[in-house]
């Protein structure tokens, strides 16, 4: 009977996506290109982060290099605890928008005052909280394209999504590193990064509820 009931709930979700969507379709779809925006924003503020942990923990005072390291692994392990939570919390209440809003603004939050902050253990702190936002915010972003991409052109407009997404992977850490060796410090990549995760959650707010929230 479990099973009958799951497999009747995924039925329902297909038949509710759109099946109109061709390969031509998908790059003529104003949709899809802003899932491309949001995406590229989220991984920006993701790489940014992981390729310069070590270097924002060091800058925070963090002395010697295996206290680095170690220190280092706190942020990712609060990342997993949010992913866990925020993920659960969104399939439980059937909402997208605001599980990715929150945790964008939060991770933008704790860049700033983890980049401002005179305190070593305030800044670790918050580069918690930015680790726990910024990592949130990639995997559950895929419950918004998935909602409504449907047909041939699924697969066609998930690999768009994906592939300009995934060139933050280059930009991101190119970026923070220019403004480092502009400034001598990290504080104006960090500041960047909150910038541009500010950006993704105002344009998740921009998809239309009834879209994503299944």
């Amino acid at each position: 009977a479990e099973k009958q009931a799951i497999e009747r709930e995924i039925a329902q979700e297909e038949h509710s996506k759109e099946r109109s969507h061709s390969v031509p379709g998908i790059f003529r779809d104003p949709r899809v290109w802003l899932m491309c925006l949001i995406y590229f924003c989220f991984v920006m503020g993701q790489y940014g982060l992981t390729f310069w942990m070590p270097t924002l923990v060091k800058a925070t005072g963090v002395a010697g290099n295996l206290n680095i390291g170690l220190i280092s692994a706190i942020p990712f392990i609060c990342a997993v605890i949010a992913m866990n939570f925020f993920g659960r919390s969104a399939d439980r209440y059937r909402e997208r928008r605001w599980h990715l809003v929150v945790p964008a603004l939060f991770g933008a939050i704790g860049f700033v005052i983890a980049a401002t902050s005179p305190d070593p253990t305030i800044a670790i702190a918050f580069l918690s909280l930015a680790a726990a936002g910024a990592i949130t915010c990639a995997p559950l972003f895929w419950s918004l394209p998935t909602a409504f991409l449907g047909g041939t052109g699924a697969a066609a407009g998930i690999a768009l999504i994906n592939s300009v997404g995934n060139l933050a992977g280059f930009v991101s850490p190119y970026l923070v590193g220019y403004l480092k060796d502009l400034t001598g410090t990290t504080q104006v990549g960090m500041y960047a990064l909150a910038a541009i995760l500010v950006v993704g959650a105002i344009l998740v707010l921009t998809v239309p509820p009834k879209l994503v929230n299944r």
